[in-house]
């Protein structure tokens, strides 16, 4: 790793607040490139549109990478650049100006109201110790929409019950306030006061730990941690719905818009930079309406 993309990732991890799976991820977008250019007898600083095709060419044809991860690359390519621009460690970005191939619509997978509502009243069947802090983590994640990042550095002094109000520390470390309801509000306060002292006392240590959430071992929650106690809750609960945190966080968003939110407003919940983002929702909302359309509608079934 050279100086520039070292000094770049401890700015994306300290000043701009990213996970570390999306810093593991730029990391791996821009060593791909760099060794790319190593291989071609390119110095970092000597890249230019033309090269930058040739890599994009490479990438698609010949290391058969699809136009969805091309284009993601490209994406951590461009920041890394204008970074560097910005540090004087080279004059130019030229991956400003060249477009990143197009890819087509991906959908997020959302759970249908009744889905989700059947999970929230399913899970408290549970007989085994988790299932308090699990369903505060299922109450939480669907009443704000957080992404999982925000969820597992979750502190207690973020959270005002009196108003019900979350402050969330979103990427880049924008804060925005986010409401929840009153059955989240039960579920959080009954694991913190019953459960999470249990889990505290087993840190081998000994540690305070400010995490709201945390594991049967008493530390803080990882991004694979939560993923893998939500595929629990599936195995415990026999609802199979393929879970993970961005499907409730879209499942959230969802439910916002089929109810009559702004996208103003949704954007605002879900810490959106760009509203263009919000709109996704709008297609999977149309997506779901003729879907149960062409499932209850006689006319749209084919005569025998």
């Amino acid at each position: 790793m050279n100086k520039p993309e070292r000094e770049y990732l401890d700015y994306l991890r300290l000043i701009r607040n990213y996970s570390p799976k999306t810093i593991e991820n730029y990391q791996r977008d821009i060593d791909a490139f760099l060794e790319f250019a190593d291989s071609q007898n390119v110095l970092f600083d000597k890249v230019d549109k033309k090269f930058i095709r040739q890599y994009l060419a490479y990438e698609l044809a010949i290391r058969n990478q699809n136009q969805r991860s091309c284009q993601r690359r490209m994406s951590a390519l461009r920041g890394f650049y204008q970074w560097m621009v910005e540090h004087n460690y080279v004059q130019a970005n030229y991956f400003k100006n060249v477009r990143s191939p197009k890819a087509g619509v991906r959908y997020p997978k959302v759970l249908s109201y009744e889905q989700m509502v059947t999970l929230l009243e399913t899970n408290p069947k549970r007989k085994d110790e988790l299932m308090i802090r699990d369903q505060a983590i299922l109450e939480l994640l669907f009443a704000s929409g957080m992404r999982a990042s925000e969820l597992i550095n979750l502190t207690h002094m973020q959270i005002d019950y009196r108003s019900k109000i979350i402050r969330i520390f979103g990427k880049g470390n924008k804060q925005r306030l986010v409401p929840f309801g009153d059955n989240a509000k039960a579920a959080m306060q009954e694991y913190f006061s019953s459960l999470r002292p249990v889990l505290l006392s087993r840190h081998k240590k000994g540690a305070q730990s400010n995490a709201f959430f945390l594991d049967f071992r008493g530390s803080k929650l990882t991004t694979r941690g939560l993923e893998y106690i939500l595929k629990s809750i599936e195995i415990k609960t026999g609802l199979f719905y393929g879970l993970h945190p961005h499907m409730i966080r879209h499942t959230f968003g969802t439910s916002l818009l089929e109810n009559g939110a702004d996208l103003r407003l949704i954007q605002e919940l879900m810490g959106h930079e760009s509203l263009n983002t919000t709109q996704i929702y709008t297609h999977v909302s149309k997506k779901a309406m003729k879907d149960q359309y062409k499932k209850f509608f006689p006319r749209t079934k084919k005569a025998n």
